[in-house]
């Protein structure tokens, strides 16, 4: 086992671009864990290894620093390309039926009740409310539409 150890400590700037190579790789297999970052910061400290050499320790410390600057700076810049949709709540169904009328199909009592929206039942809370009323949306909390009496 110690001549792998040895080995892999002896890579020096091969063994970080293995390191990146191999981060890149479980960003493409587990999408979501943020090993793109990682690998950058790992490309990056190997890169620099083929030109200022340092010892290993120092070359942990600058990965775990450069892994930082690359997180901050990607947050930074990804965080301000939010895009601009004309259907804001598309994925968010609930959002869709607010200000929406509704007929109540089972009675909300005790501030909950079902509502029929088209086609589809939604459990609903507000005020006491009898079946068949007319109700309006005004929020949604979750799975639950909140809704006033008319």
């Amino acid at each position: 086992m110690q001549p792998v150890i040895d080995f892999l400590w002896n890579l020096g700037p091969w063994g970080w671009l293995i390191l990146a190579a191999v981060m890149l790789l479980l960003e493409t297999i587990i999408p979501g864990l943020h090993f793109i970052w990682f690998g950058v910061a790992a490309a990056i400290l190997g890169a620099v290894l083929f030109v200022v050499p340092m010892p290993w320790a120092a070359q942990v410390f600058a990965f775990a620093v450069l892994s930082v600057f690359v997180i901050l700076f990607a947050r930074r810049y990804w965080s301000s390309q939010t895009l601009k949709t004309d259907a804001p709540d598309l994925n968010e169904r609930g959002l869709q039926y607010v200000g929406r009328m509704v007929t109540v199909v089972e009675p909300i009592t005790r501030g909950r009740g079902k509502v029929k929206v088209g086609d589809t039942v939604w459990t609903a809370q507000g005020p006491d409310l009898a079946e068949g009323a007319q109700a309006k949306v005004t929020g949604v909390n979750g799975t639950v539409l909140i809704v006033g009496a008319v």
